[in-house]
């Protein structure tokens, strides 16, 4: 292949990769909107924002090519989030549905 191919692949990748990137940006918005909105308190947020920078931060408690601990440390942020949304009352659409069966007899 010659270099014309090679930029023309390495543009789309570019580009694709904006994309990606620019979805998981509307979607942090909507999730930090809708975490806003439901009353959880700032500590867990802040866990979860925590979280995500130890995961694409260089420094690691074990090497790189082993992602146990940035696994371990957003599924514990995560965990956290989720009992703090479940206390504030914050419950997902499984529970509303949940909650609408015990209703009906």
């Amino acid at each position: 292949m010659d270099t014309t191919a090679w930029l023309v692949i390495g543009a789309v990748l570019a580009l694709l990769t904006m994309g990606v990137a620019g979805v998981l940006l509307v979607r942090v918005f909507r999730a930090r909107k809708l975490l806003v909105d439901a009353g959880i308190p700032l500590h867990n947020k802040a866990l979860v924002w925590a979280a995500v920078i130890y995961t694409v931060s260089p420094v690691d408690l074990l090497p790189d090519p082993v992602y146990l601990d940035d696994i371990g440390f957003l599924m514990l942020a995560l965990r956290s989030l989720h009992a703090a949304a479940r206390a504030a009352g914050a419950g997902g659409r499984a529970e509303r549905a949940g909650e609408t069966q015990h209703l009906v007899p």
